[in-house]
């Protein structure tokens, strides 16, 4: 891993653009330079951008899928089990075992959505390796205006391209990147990051 002159680990070398139509542009030339460990950070989100990043489609609807089947199932064992197998009644001639699965068919999608969504944020914040109390990046002054009119592409010292000047290159040359700067894992990072 590559340190600083203190012998500080870099987490990320991250530059700042002036415009969405600029860091769209960097964005592009940095996926075609072949960098795969990196973000992009703006105010909004903007138009294209995955595509420019070079992602690809999201793993989180397989899991909201295997959630609400997860559910179904659930909710079939709980019901049809103890009223059809466990503890069959008969109540004054109604039918029993799998004739009374409209009387069930509330509590199957309560559960089936109800195990769709708990998959769907879970998956999400283990995807997104949330919650993170700190990022390196919320140590750069410049990096708050993120939330109001800043651009920024942050290249991470994990990537294998990964080289200071390789990278100040790519955020130079590639785009108009005004401040450029590499960051440092703190303490707090390395224990809650």
């Amino acid at each position: 891993m590559i340190t600083t002159p203190y012998g500080h680990k870099v987490y990320a070398m991250a530059a700042e653009y002036p415009s969405a139509a600029a860091l769209y542009e960097a964005a592009k030339r940095v996926r075609d330079a072949g960098f795969r460990r990196w973000d992009v950070f703006s105010p909004f989100p903007i138009h294209g951008m995955d595509e420019a990043m070079g992602l690809g489609k999201s793993w989180l609807s397989s899991w909201v899928l295997f959630g609400g089947i997860s559910g179904l199932l659930t909710a079939i064992i709980v019901e049809f089990g103890p009223s059809a197998f466990l503890y069959p009644l008969d109540v004054h001639g109604k039918p029993k075992g799998f004739f009374t699965v409209p009387a069930f068919f509330p509590i199957m999608f309560e559960l089936t959505v109800l195990f769709a969504a708990f998959s769907a944020f879970f998956a999400w914040q283990i995807m997104n390796r949330l919650p993170r109390w700190n990022h390196p990046l919320f140590n750069w002054e410049r990096f708050s205006r993120v939330t109001n009119d800043g651009f920024f592409l942050a290249i991470e010292a994990r990537d294998p391209r990964f080289t200071k000047l390789q990278s100040a290159c790519a955020m130079l040359v590639f785009g108009d990147g005004m401040c450029i700067r590499h960051f440092r894992f703190t303490e707090w990072t390395k224990r809650w990051g």
